[in-house]
């Protein structure tokens, strides 16, 4: 990934523009000595940053989880949209990563700074769908209510598990891996949220169980609705799996990437709806428009 912009925040003070090869952050940190910190990707087309504000809420759940100091959002939001807009002449999508660790131990100062990158193409994807493996999480289903110490569903810095699970995706010759708890709840991917379609109607897994809330599952609900569709949150057990009609992991940049395959079992690709719930969330604009605007503007072809 090729960085592009970086800005700085100090509490108080305006974003400040710097060279995205310059140190930001001391050895000291904790965010680099203990992975204590929390992070936000976000969609960057033609200058405009995607669902920030529900990037941003789920930036504040994270900082409440971890008892971080709340971060100044409208800094913040100023920082995410210069760094977009920097980012406005690339061809395609456009990465913007706002990062906030606890700061150098025993300083009480977090460092705060946001990058803009060139985003890697999800093209491929979209049109050959993913090979997933269903890898155990080891945490039962319940675990954020019985330790919420674990800190499952914040978006942390501590990424080496969910890393660790896509190397052994590629040992098995896969693409990607769906997360199951220990006793058999069907959860999320690495970096991703799931939308299966079971009987033709739409779900995904609750926040409930450990897993981050997803902004982009939450807009293709949104446009799913608005095209008619039946969408809902719901319990998912591994039993479940072998009734899919199709299946998409959905992040941020990469948007809803079908699934091709699970645990080697062929699934069907759904060109047509993979092709329109994208074509969706390109057109979603930031979310200070409706997202039903944004499925409407899908549907007629026009661009935000």
């Amino acid at each position: 990934m090729q960085n592009l912009t970086l800005y700085v925040l100090t509490d108080g003070q305006d974003p400040v523009r710097s060279d995205p090869t310059d140190a930001v952050l001391r050895v000291d940190d904790l965010g680099a000595s203990r992975g204590d910190g929390i992070f936000e990707t976000i969609l960057a087309l033609h200058g405009t940053p995607h669902a920030l504000g529900a990037h941003l809420d789920r930036f504040e759940r994270s900082a409440g989880m971890l008892d971080l100091p709340l971060p100044d959002r409208a800094q913040i939001e100023r920082a995410v949209r210069a760094a977009a807009s920097d980012l406005a002449e690339l061809p395609g999508p456009g990465a913007v990563k706002l990062v906030m660790t606890r700061g150098v131990e025993g300083a009480d100062v977090p460092t705060v700074w946001v990058l803009g990158s060139v985003g890697d193409d999800p093209t491929a994807d979209h049109r050959n769908g993913l090979a997933v493996i269903t890898l155990d999480r080891g945490y039962r289903h319940d675990v954020a209510e019985t330790s919420p110490w674990l800190l499952q569903g914040a978006k942390t810095l501590s990424y080496a598990v969910n890393k660790a699970a896509l190397r052994e995706a590629a040992r098995r010759g896969a693409d990607d891996v769906l997360f199951l708890s220990s006793d058999g709840y069907v959860l999320e991917g690495p970096t991703s949220s799931l939308i299966a379609r079971i009987d033709g109607e739409y779900l995904t897994p609750p926040a409930t169980l450990g897993i981050l809330p997803g902004t982009t599952q939450a807009d293709l609900f949104t446009i799913l609705e608005a095209h008619g569709e039946r969408t809902r949150v719901a319990e998912l057990r591994t039993e479940d799996l072998a009734r899919l009609d199709a299946a998409w992991l959905c992040s941020s940049v990469r948007g809803a990437a079908p699934l091709r395959s699970l645990d080697g079992t062929a699934l069907a690709v759904d060109h047509e709806v993979t092709a329109l719930r994208n074509k969706g969330l390109d057109a979603r604009a930031d979310d200070t428009a409706a997202p039903e605007d944004a499925a409407t503007t899908a549907t007629t072809g026009e661009r935000a």
